[in-house]
Order: structure tokens, then C-alpha cells, then sequence
């Protein structure tokens, strides 16, 4: 193999291995605003919605304490846990993943946008 074979080959690893969504943690804390009326991002309190701390990586509908849809329940038991493709699937269009769930809001079409909100909701711990 020559050099630049190798270099393109590496190169390729290199960008399969990266994260799928790179966004602006910064960003995504404003983003994130657009979600401060029904759910928390300072700690497990639940509100209208569960709290947000620890989604990424978060089995679906687990949160404690949290009386989920029949459809987010159902959705759950065939998706899972939270990670970035879900999420953003699931933050463009709510209604889409879980037509009938209680999330009344419209979802974010920018995917710029859902990826920095992700980025962000991933450093809530």
C-alpha cells in the first residue's frame, strides 16, 4: 500500500471513529432554554417532563417517579436508550418517535441546533 493509500485510509478510520454529532456544548446550554420550562437541567427533579440530567446514555423511559405515555412506554421497550441518534430524531420531531406522548412541543429542524443541545445534555451528569 502506498503512502497516501494509507494516509487516506487512516483518515477515514479517523473520521468513522469520531462522534457522529460534534456540537457546541455553549451553544446548545442557550438552545436549551427552549426546554427549561418543562424539564430539569440542574438537577433529578422531574417537572412536566423528566429531568434531563443524565439522558445521554439513559435507558428510555426510566426515569424514576415519571408517569410516561402508554406510547413512550412503548417506544422504550423497542428503542432502548438515549443516544445521539435517537435524541435527535426524537428532539426534531417528538410527535414523529411517539405520536401520541405527552411532549408537547414542536422539535427543533435545525440539526446544527439538536447537535448542540445534545452536546450539551451530554455533559449533564
Amino acid at each position: 500500500m502506498t503512502f497516501t493509500k494509507s494516509l487516506i485510509a487512516l483518515s477515514t478510520l479517523a473520521l468513522l471513529a469520531a462522534p457522529a454529532m460534534a456540537g457546541d456544548v455553549a451553544k446548545g446550554e442557550t438552545i436549551a432554554k427552549k426546554c427549561l420550562a418543562c424539564h430539569s437541567v440542574k438537577d433529578a427533579k422531574n417537572k412536566v417532563g423528566p429531568s434531563l440530567v443524565g439522558v445521554v446514555g439513559r435507558a428510555i423511559g426510566s426515569v424514576a417517579d415519571f408517569k410516561y405515555s402508554d406510547d413512550m412506554k412503548a417506544y422504550a421497550g423497542t428503542a432502548g436508550a438515549w443516544d445521539e441518534a435517537k435524541l435527535s430524531s426524537y428532539i426534531e420531531n417528538p410527535k414523529k418517535d411517539v405520536p401520541k406522548g405527552k411532549m408537547a412541543f414542536a422539535g427543533i429542524k435545525d440539526a446544527t441546533e439538536r447537535a448542540d443541545l445534545i452536546a450539551y445534555l451530554a455533559t449533564l451528569k
